[in-house]
């Protein structure tokens, strides 16, 4: 069974703008989907309609057999326990006033009601602490970096701080939103090669969203093609990138110069 099955999903905004047109896909546990597509194609309104993090206009969205349409927000904020998101802008997506330890504890301390443990004198969990110490070691940053705030980091730096964050709750599924578009090569390539290995370490499932089709196949089991709404093309990885079957796709392969990891 699908972990994601996304179904006739569509969200219209003002003036009858169709950000997604009748989107329907699978995404089966353990797999990266590549969400693949030029700025403007939906790819990013996909991602957030898939978490709820947006409300879509029609269509149905599961997650391990359960509608999410269907279900209200309280029930849908236990739920984000499994459901979480890596942003483009790693900065943009830290809050500046909180020191990297409070970053990465605050989904642990929203969600200490269904954590394991029992609460301290002050509310928060005794096993807090260690799991920022586990969460930082796992994205490759010094404890150090626990009482600094993340503008006395780099862009990769910070955007390790944010896959840590995602990864607070133990989730099933990330959506992981261009998470190396903000970043040169060099570091891309690094966080790309971090959240491989953080997939086979933490059995997750991703939904990866780039404009890069080097990027999505060399961590993608399956990609799928968006534009303009709509999803014209998807299969496995190395066939959409050596045999496309849609003008489209085929554009994107032409286009996209060489990523070296």
């Amino acid at each position: 069974m699908a972990l994601i099955e996304v179904r006739n999903l569509t969200k219209i905004f003002s003036q009858d703008v169709r950000a997604v047109d009748s989107v329907s896909l699978d995404i089966h546990p353990g797999e990266t989907l590549g969400l693949v597509g030029e700025s403007g194609s939906g790819k990013s309104t996909l991602g957030r309609l898939i978490l709820r993090l947006i409300e879509p206009t029609s269509g149905s969205i599961s997650f391990n057999g359960r509608d999410l349409t269907s279900l209200d927000r309280r029930v849908m904020r236990e739920l984000r326990r499994d459901l979480q998101i890596i942003f483009q802008d790693p900065f943009a997506s830290l809050d500046p006033r909180f020191r990297v330890e409070d970053v990465i504890a605050e989904p642990l301390i929203i969600h200490q009601g269904t954590s394991n443990g029992s609460p301290s004198s002050d509310g928060t969990k005794p096993n807090i602490g260690r799991r920022v110490s586990g969460l930082l070691r796992a994205v490759g940053l010094d404890e150090s970096a626990r009482s600094r705030y993340p503008h006395e980091f780099s862009g990769g730096q910070r955007q390790r701080i944010g896959i840590a964050r995602a990864l607070a709750l133990r989730p099933k599924f990330i959506v992981c939103d261009e998470p190396v578009s903000a970043l040169d090569v060099s570091v891309g390539a690094q966080i790309v090669n971090l959240l491989a290995q953080l997939q086979r370490e933490f059995g997750l499932t991703y939904l990866f969203i780039s404009h890069s089709m080097p990027v999505v196949r060399y961590l993608s089991t399956r990609i799928a093609v968006m534009y303009r709404g709509k999803i014209v093309e998807i299969g496995r990885a190395e066939q959409i990138v050596e045999r496309p079957g849609h003008e489209y796709t085929r554009s994107l392969v032409r286009a996209t110069p060489e990523f070296l990891i």
